[in-house]
């Protein structure tokens, strides 16, 4: 088996794109010959390819929401044949998808590295863009509209709870002012408002840019980021087969929380502090792989700095009972 990671982990490294956690992805994974895997978050088909390199004869099916990634999902079906299937999907639909009895399944939440690096997705502040962030910018609202047209529950939805700002009361009242005056269309003039709202970073703090929550929160709200997780998780588990693991890897601590609370809720163990359900009303379908998340090491960090954040969960399922 180490044999067949070390072959995959060279071929990520020879492509120039090595996900994030990729060896202890497919080490807990440990995808075995003729393996059945998920990628349920495809995005530039790093994981995904990785997984076919490492199981010999294997399939994995994946899925994405984005429509950009059709046509990198085109390119491995043309190198990889019958052993590889796609889905233009969101994960959180997975409860949709009739194929079942996997023996791994992967979830990297969060966005990709070619979302990020896409100008025109407005998903960052780096570049000056028309303030878009849709996972598929051929549903829903942009960013820019949501900013425009939300009531002040939505954009304290947004900033406070899924940006986790703290001082998004000048943030939502910055919002509300900027509305038709242009500055809430783009990128860099949406940033440079938050910037003002925000202030500096207090003294002794690490320098990170001001805009960097408010841009988190927005995205997972126009997304519905974190609802396709509460989804995503339980219809993946019901589709995994006994003795299968599946992994997710998060981002930022709402995500991480969902899959924390799901992890231990299959394994049998209390979701969080105020679960008190005795040991009868537990149903244990699953065993939790590492009770702490696995983080990257500084190795990883230095090579690719996003990957700072990640923390990796995983539990092996039981039975189908």
């Amino acid at each position: 088996m180490s044999f067949s990671i070390d072959n995959a982990l060279k071929a990520a490294a020879e492509r120039g794109h090595v996900p994030v956690l990729l060896r202890e992805t497919l080490e807990l994974l440990a995808p075995s010959a003729g393996a059945k895997l998920l990628d349920g978050t495809f995005g530039g088909g790093g994981h995904t390819r990785a997984l076919l390199s490492a199981a010999e004869g294997g399939v994995v099916v994946a899925t994405d929401r984005d429509p950009d990634a059709v046509e990198r999902a085109n390119a491995v079906s043309d190198e990889y044949k019958e052993h590889f299937r796609f889905y233009q999907m969101n994960f959180g639909d997975l409860a949709d998808l009739d194929e079942t009895g996997f023996d791994g399944i992967l979830f990297d939440f969060g966005l990709s590295s070619f979302q990020l690096d896409q100008t025109e997705r407005g998903f960052s502040f780096r570049f000056d863009a028309p303030l878009d962030m849709r996972m598929n910018p051929k549903a829903g609202i942009s960013a820019a509209e949501f900013l425009e047209t939300a009531d002040e529950e939505g954009l304290v939805r947004a900033v406070r709870n899924y940006g986790e700002e703290k001082r998004w009361r000048r943030v939502v009242q910055a919002i509300i002012d900027a509305r038709g005056t242009g500055r809430l269309q783009r990128t860099g003039s949406f940033a440079e408002l938050v910037a003002g709202a925000v202030g500096p970073t207090p003294r002794g703090r690490k320098a990170v840019n001001p805009a960097t929550r408010t841009f988190q929160g927005i995205r997972v709200e126009i997304n519905d980021e974190l609802s396709a997780i509460e989804r995503g998780l339980p219809a993946a588990f019901d589709r995994l087969a006994p003795g299968g693991v599946l992994v997710a890897i998060s981002f930022h601590s709402l995500e991480d929380r969902i899959v924390k609370r799901f992890c231990r809720k299959m394994a049998g163990r209390p979701e969080h502090s105020n679960d008190y359900r005795t040991l009868d009303e537990r149903h244990v379908q699953a065993k939790m792989i590492s009770t702490r998340p696995i983080l990257p090491t500084e190795d990883e960090i230095k090579m690719n700095p996003r990957s700072r954040s990640a923390r990796l969960r995983a539990i092996r399922k039981l039975s189908n009972d």
